[in-house]
């Protein structure tokens, strides 16, 4: 008897770009543009809690870092979790926390109310993150992956644009409680993600569940015709188990660090603007309504930059293009320390939104390229953890900085600092590939006997 045996991943990687392949990328990102919704409406609503609370910026500061500090123990969780027990089931899992704990928190009546609804929502905000990234990575054909993984993680800033207009409609009528109603909306959509996101074809191979990974593999390639005698394999790495200890194993130590400064310094950057640049605005003499512009900008930018930079990535590599932002980011952020004429101040908050919130969306994809199938979602988690230290300082910092009433341009300093260290660290990075290993020599389909 002959059996046909196939290599998974040379399937997916050798693919033609099909419905089945754009599928995946919009569920993902219609989930990523609420999960960016999620976080962008911390700096519509902060300036709006602050007069009705009562609060100090410092205060501000805190409170807006909740929802971060449990987007970094969420992204440790859920990336180990779904090693274990599949990417679908942790990305549902973590949509039902941030939608619903953030529509919850348009009831809070309090400081305190509200910090422990972020801090649950923040859990799925930082646990779906790199379950998205790393489900879009494995089913992209390997010369567009970086453009689908940027395409698909462009949601995000999609989300602060619609965080903006929204906020600039909607807010003086109804109040800040409004933009967290809207947030309930993946809710309703949950049934039809159970139906038709497909779940990690690595990680179904992984189970011996072939029966559905073979009717993945004929949407993929119809023409391999995969049946219930071919033999299905993984062209990875064997690991023992998906630990943080793999993570410095085999020469990936170094990487692993660098990786975790980068996050560390792109997230501090991103989550600073994100939460208090219409405040940082107002600071600089703009009123509420111009400062949500400067939002909407900053996220336009992210847009632009996010995509352009995934093409760039896959046309030349992530390292450079990665440098190349957090650079232009630097000089942006410093430019926005001086007085300029209103259209040079817009351009330079989109560089900025391009080269921190596009920058931390590219760093992501670094990331899923650099690591084995077996710890993928382990590796992305972990860094964005760490990373989220980072955003849960961004904020804190700038609120001291603010509550300091420094001269403005000294705010927009702070920020450009981590762009500078952040260059530094990828410049650090060796560029290596993953060489993934199976026991014997397989093309994608051979038969054996």
């Amino acid at each position: 008897m002959t059996a046909q045996t196939m290599n998974v991943n040379a399937v997916i990687d050798n693919a033609k770009f099909k419905p089945f392949h754009l599928s995946i990328v919009l569920w993902c990102l219609f989930i990523v543009i609420f999960d960016g919704y999620d976080l962008a409406i911390n700096g519509v609503t902060l300036p709006l809690l602050m007069q009705e609370w009562g609060m100090t910026s410092v205060q501000a500061g805190l409170l807006a870092s909740t929802a971060l500090a449990g987007m970094m123990f969420g992204a440790m969780l859920f990336g180990m979790l779904a090693d274990k027990i599949g990417r679908k089931k942790v990305i549902l899992i973590c949509v039902t926390l941030f939608s619903g704990f953030t529509f919850l928190g348009g009831f809070a009546s309090n400081p305190t109310e509200f910090g422990i609804l972020r801090f649950i929502a923040g859990l799925g905000i930082g646990g779906v993150l790199p379950n998205l990234v790393t489900l879009t990575s494995e089913y992209a054909p390997q010369k567009l992956r970086s453009t689908l993984v940027t395409i698909m993680f462009s949601g995000y800033a999609v989300g602060g644009i619609m965080a903006a207009l929204l906020g600039v409609k909607f807010t003086p009528e109804f109040g800040w409680q409004i933009m967290f109603f809207i947030a309930g909306i993946p809710l309703l959509v949950l049934p039809f993600i159970w139906k038709y996101m497909p779940e990690s074809l690595t990680f179904l191979v992984k189970q011996k569940n072939y029966e559905p990974a073979s009717g993945i593999i004929n949407k993929i390639n119809a023409d391999l015709n995969v049946n219930s005698t071919t033999h299905l394999v993984l062209n990875e790495i064997k690991l023992p188990d998906a630990s943080v200890k793999s993570l410095f194993t085999d020469n990936r130590a170094t990487t692993t660090l660098l990786f975790w400064c980068c996050f560390f310094m792109c997230l501090l950057m991103t989550y600073a603007l994100g939460s208090w640049l219409p405040k940082l605005m107002m600071a600089a003499g703009y009123s509420l309504g111009s400062s949500l512009t400067f939002l909407l900008s900053l996220n336009i930018g992210a847009v632009i930059g996010t995509i352009g930079g995934g093409i760039l990535a896959d046309k030349f590599h992530l390292k450079p293009v990665v440098i190349s932002m957090f650079v232009i980011g630097a000089f942006a952020l410093f430019g926005l320390s001086f007085n300029s004429p209103p259209m040079v101040i817009y351009l330079l908050v989109a560089l900025a939104g391009a080269a921190s919130i596009g920058t931390s969306i590219l760093i992501y994809s670094y990331v899923a390229q650099s690591y084995p199938i077996a710890v993928r979602s382990t590796g992305i988690g972990w860094a964005s953890a760490v990373g989220r230290i980072g955003a849960i300082v961004g904020p804190i910092v700038i609120g001291i900085l603010l509550g300091m009433e420094l001269p403005h341009k000294w705010n927009f300093i702070a920020v450009a600092i981590p762009a500078v260290i952040g260059a530094i660290a990828v410049l650090c990075i060796k560029r290596t590939k993953v060489i993934e290993t199976v026991p014997e020599k397989i093309k994608i389909a051979s038969s054996i006997t």
